[in-house]
This record gives structure tokens, C-alpha cells and sequence, in this order.
């Protein structure tokens, strides 16, 4: 299944902020069924020497809403205060999804739950940042 949008689909920055946190969300999902169901991976994560936990898809839904729309929030909050918000903005959020990778990098527990979990942070990244910064008032402001 793919969504294909529109300029005249998503045209106001809410719109367009609305459709990158759908594609976070959307893109985790995804990627969980296919690696889960599909692929029969088993996304586990051990925290030093504590029991090992599986990631479910209530998780999966609820950490990617929750990180796209801090990301919203904070590129909001930048628009208000920074200039050239969009750019610093999707540097920032660039290194948030390279540091995210620390997580299945260091926390997993086995191979193939690591390059699934690097797979869905990639992802979400690349569903949300292009919408958000395309949605940026100083950007639309600067090109108009």
C-alpha cells in the first residue's frame, strides 16, 4: 500500500505536520508487522542485566507518536525563537534519530532484533523529518 499526498492535500503546515506524524507512526507499524509477522523477528531489548523485554506494537505505536510529536512541538517552539528554525531543526532531529540508534545498538537481544530496530528508527525518521521541514513557516517564508 502506498499514500501518495498532494501539495493541495496537505497544504497548510498542520496539514502537512498531521501527515508527518502519520507517516512516524504508519512507517513503525510497518515495519513491526513485517519484521514480527512476516519475518518472525523477535524485537528484544535487555537493559544491562535486567530480564529482557519485547517490544510490542503498543510500544512501537506510542514511542513513535509520542518522538514525532516532540518534534513538532520543539520545531514550533524553534519557529517562534530562531532563525532558520527549519534547517537547524531537521539537524537536530537528524542526530536524534542517530543517537536513537544507540538504543538497538547496545540494548538488544540478538542480531536480527538489532538491524530490525535500526530498520524502523531509519524509517520513522525518513516518514516524519522531510514533512515537518517542508511544513516550516520560516522555510515557506524564505521561498516564497
Amino acid at each position: 500500500m502506498t499514500i501518495v499526498a498532494n501539495r493541495e492535500q496537505v497544504s497548510s503546515p498542520i496539514k502537512m505536520r498531521i501527515f508527518a506524524v502519520h507517516n512516524a507512526v504508519l512507517a513503525a507499524v510497518l515495519v513491526w508487522v513485517v519484521e514480527v509477522h512476516v519475518l518472525g523477528i523477535h524485537l528484544g531489548i535487555r537493559f544491562g542485566t535486567g530480564t529482557a523485554t519485547t517490544l510490542g506494537l503498543a510500544q512501537i505505536i506510542g514511542v513513535s507518536l509520542m518522538v514525532s510529536l516532540a518534534g513538532w512541538a520543539l520545531l514550533s517552539f524553534m519557529e517562534r525563537r530562531v532563525s532558520r528554525a527549519a534547517t537547524l531543526w531537521t539537524l537536530i532531529a537528524v542526530g536524534v534519530v542517530l543517537a536513537s540508534l544507540a538504543l538497538p545498538l547496545t540494548a538488544t537481544t540478538s542480531t536480527t532484533a538489532m538491524i530490525g530496530l535500526i530498520v524502523m528508527h531509519l524509517l520513522v525518521g525518513a516518514g516524519s523529518i522531510p514533512f515537518m521541514y517542508r511544513s516550516s513557516a520560516t522555510r515557506s517564508a524564505r521561498t516564497a
